[in-house]
């Protein structure tokens, strides 16, 4: 694991591993099990079957220990042919489903030279490669499923000198230009470059809600219905903005549509196959009444979370009421931390569990795609992020300031348990009186304090928690003696280099859905409570500059390198922008009636609310909001139309004259020959002498340490052979240790 003050020198040369990725495509963490002899003999016959499934479709593989109880196998597409057939099958697939305008040239050399192979979409494809089902020409791996449980992952290596680059020039840069993100399409594919290119788009448009807030704070005040008008279109125009910079950089990066080529989840199960009607391929078919009824399983799903977290949330926030403006007995500055406590130990509890819950009913509705289970997915953690974020606030706005006298009684029971635990004669209680400044904290805590508290839970605390970990396992290490430890001794040219692939292997794996979650959540406190607190999108405009660093380092330092997914929006929380921008024109509305003309009464005490204004303030600025959404949707549409229909022609065009011309005559799928078998594949009718071993011992002198790596295992059977006898190394001393 590079540490992080290394991304900032010229020339690290405390991190000689990081030099180069000695041409590797893709790690396989293969897990060995410790325990019975049956489990040891299912992971060997597992590994004979890795190994051969990925040389069966042209990779070449090395094996190398990789831990106690681990074997790492690199491997790499052995043919750049192999290569080049994958880039035009799905190039034609692209130009097939539309988002390429045109189809690729017969000529591959020439077409190559003109839109050369990124390392994003050899990665992709080589990732495809692996995992696709052989049916469709892959090697059938997924990690963790079926008879690959022992695989544990499969990464491809970061690339440190680009990392180095990167985090060192965001360091010094306010904004990110284009160039920027067109680095980060290229290293990290499309999915993370999207979600970059939202969080400097967001971060542009803060700029103006900052210095209007930062006024309005100085001059309007609290609960401005000016400020929430300007906050509502503020939110409209960016809502709108975005989708329509979400076609320019899909059309840009060249994929625009690519959401409508689905991969297929190898963990679908189907209850028969049938042909389509109207394609007449035979397609696998999983009732979709059935789906409609575990997709119905939602709503109990929503009450459940609304009564488990929203009890919790109640519960602590009645305590947390009672102790700080009720009670007056002992110990009450320690007290007014239970809450607190309280929230801390079974808020994580409640919502893993309920996480986990949300991963099952969507396993459950069974679908056949990758983005089509994300999507369900997402959904569901969209309910309990909306009830953990927002609910404190609302419970304040709603239901505290305005009925609190009324609730306040309801509070008796906390005033008998604690007189019980007391033996003082007077009452431990007082006279309740609201707290105007409640609503305000509340706001500033989650737009100020709660940032700070999750930059330091997503960034340093893990990094940390490693470091201290890594050191324990040493220190451990050497008070236990290593005697009976497996001893790991790698080749002076390769050591550097595989104690940062073990280092790397240990790390999580980068989920981008983390990040999109936190700004969506924040966009929501903006649009929905910043009337409260117009400094609210200060806070957030300093808070995403860090942002965008600290995500870049945790995927440099922080996470294994992601596999460059392609994108071409930002999916699912596009529609949870549209309905917290819709959400917030009623809250700002509601909060604006209830507190801006009205004064809080010191006792708690309802003042004269009419019901039927309240409805009619809402009502009025939710159709306002909805006719000026049509109105800047139509403005936007208008300025981007022209564009859009040149590219429609142009596609159009060119389909019809490589359709008339060309189609069918390419056969570039060729079978797998000797090309493709992997560097020093040796058959088995070859003989080994000693003229042939000198011979290649002159070769190999004059060969690069990356070269070697792919030389030490000849072909398949070797590497079995190799892994086999790693197997038995760990087995042995496992077993002497225990």
């Amino acid at each position: 694991m590079a540490d992080p003050l290394s991304f900032y020198l010229e020339d690290d040369k405390t991190q000689p591993g990081t030099r180069s990725n000695f041409n590797v495509d893709y790690v396989i963490h293969y897990k060995l099990p410790t325990t019975s002899v049956k489990e040891k003999e299912e992971a060997e016959a597992a590994f004979i079957q890795l190994i051969n499934a990925l040389s069966a479709v042209g990779f070449a593989t090395e094996v190398r220990p990789g831990g106690k109880s681990s074997l790492l196998v690199f491997t790499k597409i052995a043919s750049e042919k192999l290569l080049t057939s994958q880039v035009y099958r799905y190039r034609i697939q692209d130009w097939l489903f539309g988002v390429r305008t045109s189809a690729p040239n017969q000529d591959l050399s020439k077409y190559l030279e003109e839109e050369p192979v990124s390392e994003a979409e050899r990665l992709r494809l080589t990732y495809l490669l692996i995992t696709k089902s052989k049916n469709e020409g892959g090697a059938g791996i997924t990690a963790k499923v079926g008879k690959w449980k022992y695989v544990d992952s499969i990464f491809p290596l970061h690339d440190h000198d680009f990392n180095r680059r990167w985090i060192k020039a965001w360091s010094s840069k306010y904004f990110l230009d284009e160039e920027d993100l067109n680095r980060i399409r290229d290293k990290f594919g499309e999915r993370v470059a999207f979600y970059f290119a939202f969080l400097q788009s967001y971060f542009a448009f803060l700029l103006f809600p900052a210095a209007f807030g930062f006024a309005a704070w100085l001059i309007l005040g609290k609960f401005s219905w000016f400020y929430a008008v300007v906050n509502a279109l503020w939110s409209v125009v960016f809502f709108e903005h975005w989708k329509t910079k979400e076609v320019d950089l899909a059309v840009r990066w060249g994929v625009r549509g690519v959401s409508r080529i689905q991969h297929p989840r190898p963990q679908f199960q189907f209850e028969r196959e049938a042909q389509d009607p109207v394609t007449g391929e035979i397609v696998r078919v999983y009732s979709p009444f059935k789906r409609l009824a575990r997709q119905l399983l939602q709503i109990p799903f929503a009450l459940a979370c609304v009564v488990v977290l929203g009890g919790l949330i109640v519960s602590c926030f009645s305590i947390e009421v009672f102790i700080t403006e009720i009670y007056t007995g002992p110990f009450k500055q320690y007290l007014t931390f239970l809450p607190t406590v309280l929230l801390t130990i079974f808020m994580p509890t409640f919502s893993g569990l309920l996480t986990h819950l949300a991963e099952k009913l969507t396993k459950a509705e069974n679908y056949e795609t990758h983005d089509a289970h994300q999507a369900s997915f997402i959904e569901k953690i969209f309910v309990l992020n909306f009830i953990t974020s927002y609910l404190p606030i609302f419970l304040t706005a709603f239901v505290y300031v305005p009925f609190g006298k009324l609730l306040v009684p309801y509070l008796d029971v906390f005033k008998v348990t604690a007189q019980s635990f007391t033996t003082m004669e007077k009452p431990v209680t007082k006279s309740w009186e609201i707290n105007p400044d409640r609503l305000t904290t509340q706001v500033i805590y989650f737009t100020v304090t709660a940032q700070i508290v999750n930059f330091l839970t997503e960034v340093i605390v893990p990094y940390a928690k490693r470091k201290v970990f890594k050191k324990v396992q040493e220190v451990q290490s050497e008070f236990t003696g290593n005697g009976h430890e497996l001893q790991i001794k790698d080749h002076p040219d390769e050591a550097d280099f595989l104690k940062r692939v073990r280092n790397e292997a240990e790390l999580d794996a980068y989920d981008v859905t983390v990040d999109y979650r936190e700004m969506v959540v924040q966009f929501g406190y903006l649009s929905l409570f910043s009337v409260i607190w117009p400094l609210a999108a200060c806070s957030f405009l300093v808070n995403n500059w860090v942002e965008a660093r600290s995500d870049a380092m945790k995927i440099a330092i922080g996470s294994q390198r992601p596999v460059p997914w392609r994108a071409d929006s930002i999916g699912p929380w596009l529609n949870s922008l549209g309905f917290l921008s819709w959400l917030g024109s009623i809250t700002s509305a509601a909060l604006v009636y209830l507190f801006n003309k009205h004064d809080i009464n010191p006792d708690g005490t309802p003042w004269d609310i009419s019901a039927w204004a309240l409805l009619l303030s809402i009502l009025f600025a939710e159709h306002i909001y909805f006719a000026v959404q049509l109105v800047v949707r139509s403005l936007v549409q208008k300025l981007d139309n022209p564009g859009l229909q040149k590219e429609r022609a142009e596609r159009y065009a060119l389909r019809k004259k490589l359709l008339e011309q060309t189609f069918g005559s390419h056969g570039y799928d060729a079978d797998l020959t000797e090309e493709a078998r992997g560097p020093g594949y040796v058959s088995s009718g070859e003989r080994i002498t000693r003229e042939a071993l000198e011979e290649e011992a002159r070769v190999n002198a004059t060969k690069t340490p990356e070269q070697l790596f792919w030389l030490r295992q000849r072909g398949a059977a070797e590497t079995i052979e190799i892994g086999r006898g790693l197997m038995a190394q760990v087995a042995a001393a496992n077993q002497t240790k225990s």
